[in-house]
């Protein structure tokens, strides 16, 4: 089975796949049930791109459970058999697809930032967060965030360029939970995952992220970047308060679920780093 396929046509799933998340469950179970009776009638293999053939069999599928807090919206997943934590490619519709033929499309109209709506872009969020930035594009020495599975009910955008998604960020909405177990809500909207792939940095999306989310929650006079921001953020923060003083005394780093003695003026912290450093 070659790589690849469908995509070479121009058809890739997020564009076609319905939302029936449970539906694409029980397809999926199928599927992996004949692979583990050996019903295929000979052993079949997955072409990656670069030319490496993975066996299609029980030992090298796993379902991953692609929201934290819904076990029912699992998606079939092919693994690298020399190291099982990576995903190569992801069955859908009947067909496999490599990770990066599932964060495409071919819709012209997805482009820049558009909020996740449908199950097949739920399935690219997960994608970007699990498996590109959870295994391939995270330093594992340094000090970058872990993401978990995001909430089936969590509020993200995804940002879409030149035909493929490129990053995405998320926010706790203001009377949202904090989480489960707890009947605190957030007091704010709160900008809180944010991810840009290696490929794409440099290059102010980051930047054109933050200020989206500070342009949607434009009415409200407290927003909120959730605790602990990173290095990088910083700066990111230092570049948008700085073009954007009437943001200074709106934007706060937080803790859930943000009250004033949960929050510090994220302006504040700027210009004390700044103060501290060596000339």
């Amino acid at each position: 089975m070659e790589a690849g396929g469908r995509a070479a046509a121009g058809i890739y799933p997020v564009d076609v796949l319905e939302d029936d998340p449970v539906g694409y469950r029980e397809v999926a179970l199928a599927y992996s049930a004949s692979l583990g009776e050996g019903a295929r009638p000979s052993p079949e293999v997955f072409s990656l791109p670069t030319g490496e053939q993975v066996k299609l069999d029980a030992s090298s599928v796993r379902f991953c459970t692609v929201h934290r807090d819904e076990p029912r919206h699992k998606i079939l997943v092919l693994v690298n058999p020399q190291d099982t934590k990576t995903v190569v490619a992801v069955y859908m519709k009947g067909s496999w697809w490599t990770t990066e033929d599932v964060l495409r499309t071919s819709d012209p109209a997805r482009e820049g930032l558009m909020k996740v709506q449908s199950f097949g872009e739920r399935i690219v969020l997960f994608i970007l967060n699990v498996v590109i930035f959870g295994r391939l594009e995270r330093n594992l020495d340094d000090d970058d965030m872990f993401f978990l599975p995001h909430s089936v009910k969590e509020e993200a955008k995804i940002l879409w360029r030149d035909g493929a998604a490129v990053g995405f960020y998320t926010i706790k909405m203001k009377g949202s939970l904090c989480g489960d177990g707890t009947s605190a809500c957030y007091l704010l909207p709160v900008f809180d995952t944010v991810f840009v792939r290696r490929s794409h940095r440099r290059q102010g999306l980051g930047l054109a992220m933050l200020q989206d989310f500070c342009q949607t929650f434009r009415e409200d006079e407290a927003l909120g970047i959730s605790w602990p921001i990173s290095p990088a953020m910083y700066q990111v923060c230092r570049k948008l308060l700085a073009a954007h003083p009437e943001d200074r005394g709106r934007l706060w780093e937080v803790e859930p679920p943000g009250a004033w003695g949960q929050r510090g003026n994220i302006w504040l912290k700027v210009q004390l780093q700044q103060s501290r450093r060596p000339d």
